[in-house]
């Protein structure tokens, strides 16, 4: 049986677009852990070839990266095919509703403040990645 949010029958994909290693490193153990397949990212050059090469079912996105925002790497992927089943979900140390209304009108399912707790991050993820295999997200 597949992974919730996994239509190739495979572990999911997660993305992480993070440039602190030690973020990203923590984070890869969590979803490794948590039975998912791991790709990291520390620029938005670096996550819009990992996505275009392998594209993730899910790509949690730091917004503040070394060369952008860290959204670019949304509006990259929405202008190619790699967009179309994949979840993108924002991770920002903002706790503002300007940054909110942002990410989510850029098309992020969600929005998390850091630090996000290891247990929540990975529920939410499931979550949302078991709502796009239902069809819940508009294509």
């Amino acid at each position: 049986m597949a992974a919730a949010g996994d239509v190739r029958g495979e572990r999911p994909h997660v993305l992480i677009v993070e440039d602190s290693s030690l973020v990203s490193d923590a984070m890869r153990i969590l979803f490794e852990a948590s039975a998912h397949r791991v790709t990291t990212a520390a620029s938005v050059a670096e996550a819009i070839k990992a996505h275009a090469d392998d594209p993730a079912d899910l790509v949690l996105l730091d917004l503040t990266l070394p060369d952008g925002d860290g959204l670019a790497v949304l509006a990259a992927a929405a202008t190619t095919a790699t967009a179309r089943g994949t979840v993108f979900v924002a991770l920002t140390g903002r706790d503002d509703p300007a940054t909110r209304e942002r990410c989510l009108a850029a098309g992020c399912a969600d929005v998390l403040v850091k630090p996000v707790p290891a247990r929540e991050l990975v529920a939410r993820s499931r979550a949302l990645l078991a709502r796009d295999s239902a069809g819940a997200r508009p294509a």
